[in-house]
């Protein structure tokens, strides 16, 4: 792999606090991007941005706390990033919420929740730096969706209809900002063992350890994918590595697709 290749740019990323995010957060800075993070958890960006920091003292790293439901924030996290940084390049939509109501049991207050925050956030963003995206000549945006997005299971209608939807959008902002040099990928990941998961099993009462044998049918890999192992496909899609890749929905699920 080539060294610092994102060199000279500037990225956001949404849902940076933990998990796909921050790991996402900390490879940009490694391959030589300056970003700015945006999260709602403003304790979990500071943890975030020290870490990158400790490992890499020169890093050029902003924080927003915000929810990307809020459209004025969008905007003015991406006024911050071109302000501070210098412009943007890369836009990765990484946050989400997720819901576990059963399809037939789901409210509309549910539905617009998760839409507000999936959906409609990731649009929010998509909007507010289209602008800077169009300037930097080789704009990049990065979608993160699920790898649930295009197979199925119970108990998680509405995180995966806006997760599919996502898919949708990509494939549109594609076709509309190829005239404007913006190239627009989605990445599917499959099971990643994040923060989220792990805290959710210790409030059960399981351990890491057994939480990590609960995953082995869910690839053909059959384990859990880290999350650096997803944010290395967000990394390559956002370089010009990709330069010809747009429209695209890459699968980082260790093969759930196809079983």
């Amino acid at each position: 792999m080539s060294a610092h290749r994102l060199g000279g740019k500037a990225a956001l990323i949404t849902g940076a606090g933990a998990g796909i995010g921050a790991a996402a957060a900390a490879l940009f800075c490694q391959e030589g991007a300056a970003v700015l993070l945006v999260d709602a958890d403003a304790d979990a960006l500071e943890r975030t941005r020290q870490t990158i920091v400790q490992a890499l003292p020169d890093a050029r790293v902003l924080c927003v706390e915000a929810n990307v439901a809020d459209e004025a924030a969008a905007h003015a996290a991406v006024q911050r990033c071109t302000g501070k940084l210098g412009g943007l390049d890369v836009l990765v939509n990484n946050a989400a919420m997720r819901n576990y109501t059963a399809a037939a049991d789901a409210t509309p207050a549910e539905w617009q929740a998760m839409v507000a925050v999936n959906l409609v956030g990731m649009s929010n963003y998509c909007a507010a730096a289209l602008p800077a995206l169009r300037q930097s000549g080789a704009g990049s945006v990065v979608n993160v969706s699920s790898c649930y997005a295009v197979t199925g299971r119970k108990g998680m209608a509405l995180y995966d209809a806006t997760k599919a939807a996502q898919l949708a959008y990509t494939r549109s902002l594609a076709f509309e900002e190829a005239v404007h040099g913006v190239r627009a990928n989605a990445v599917c990941p499959g099971s990643t063992l994040t923060d989220f998961h792990v805290g959710r099993a210790l409030g059960k009462g399981k351990s890491v350890e057994q939480l990590k044998t609960e995953r082995k049918d869910t690839s053909l890999i059959g384990r859990w994918a880290s999350p650096e192992e997803i944010a290395w496909p967000i990394v390559w899609l956002a370089s010009g590595e990709a330069s010809f890749i747009t429209g695209t929905t890459l699968m980082v699920d260790g093969g759930l697709h196809i079983m």
